[in-house]
């Protein structure tokens, strides 16, 4: 018994009557005058005497034990154990020791919490992964191709996903996005990517489809544009921007073609390899917002516009 008020256990003993004959150490939200006749009721309230009752009811034998939970305002909850003890003095006593749950189960709803969370994250991610399946397989001529293109867009949905959950499922930051999706594909010509503008942080579903994007756009420009051949700089822009009362990203990608004659031909051709599906239809749609993507002899562009707080979970 000293050992257990030593580590500021909260103890209490009572007779088979229910009498109190000692008690210590109460946990300071049931501040008690020493000088009372103690009892459950006194010293905690009636609905939590109420419930000790019922339990020490049924509790009445030695060794028999048993415990109830106790909240107390919205954030403490107590652990309260009884046991039926036989002393040498004669008589079995009931011995209750109460316990402070309230950081331990703070922990379990905090663990709670984050499984859904990682069941909804889940959720959402594997609806994406069908969706690009769906459409990867509509615009493909083959099976190889169709292998081709979805693995690589699966590899940008993970890129992506990595950010997000290094953030906490926050999201991901419009520069690390960028660099994350290109620098695979230009590991020793990183210069030729330049960005400018706001670093925004992306909603997690503004982010998995704005990486995908970039994955379309960098993977054609180094396939099929003129990027490492004629060694000019892609332009990608971010801003940030507030109209009738709402938040907007604007992305711009301008890549500059060298040697390029354009016919009606080739611009069908150059977009079907452009994964223009993806660009035009897919990622604007995801993210409430809308695209223009444009091949010309020029160059190639690509503007995307959404409202940030319909960047969705």
């Amino acid at each position: 018994m000293p050992a257990l008020i030593d580590l500021g256990a909260s103890i209490i003993i009572q007779n088979e009557k229910l009498d109190y004959l000692y008690f210590a150490n109460l946990p300071d939200v049931w501040s008690v005058e020493q000088a009372i006749d103690p009892t459950d009721e006194r010293l905690f309230g009636e609905e939590v005497a109420g419930k000790l009752l019922a339990l020490k009811q049924g509790i009445r034998e030695s060794g028999k034990k048993g415990h109830v939970e106790v909240t107390v305002g919205s954030d403490q909850i107590f652990e309260f154990r009884v046991q039926a003890v036989e002393f040498q003095s004669g008589g079995v006593h009931l011995v209750t020791t109460i316990i402070d749950r309230s950081e331990e189960r703070h922990r379990e709803r905090l663990l709670r919490a984050l499984l859904r969370e990682v069941s909804h994250r889940s959720k959402n991610l594997l609806a994406v992964i069908q969706s690009i399946a769906l459409q990867t397989a509509r615009y493909s001529g083959s099976l190889d191709l169709f292998l081709h293109k979805f693995r690589g867009r699966l590899y940008s949905l993970s890129q992506s996903q990595d950010l997000i959950t290094d953030s906490s499922w926050r999201g991901a930051y419009f520069n690390d996005l960028v660099q994350q999706q290109t620098e695979k594909y230009l590991p020793d010509n990183r210069h030729l990517v330049k960005v400018s503008g706001d670093n925004v942080l992306l909603t997690p579903n503004a982010s998995l489809h704005l990486g995908l994007a970039l994955h379309e756009l960098i993977v054609n420009a180094v396939s099929h544009g003129s990027l490492l051949r004629g060694a000019r700089p892609v332009e990608i822009v971010c801003t940030r921007l507030h109209a009738d009362g709402h938040d907007y990203l604007e992305m711009s990608w301008d890549e500059r073609l060298v040697g390029t004659a354009k016919t009606e031909a080739a611009e069908e051709g150059l977009k079907a390899h452009f994964g223009s599906t993806v660009l035009e239809r897919v990622v604007p749609a995801s993210v409430n917002g809308k695209a223009q993507y444009t091949i010309s002899n020029e160059g190639i562009s690509y503007h995307l516009r959404f409202p940030l707080e319909a960047g969705g979970e």
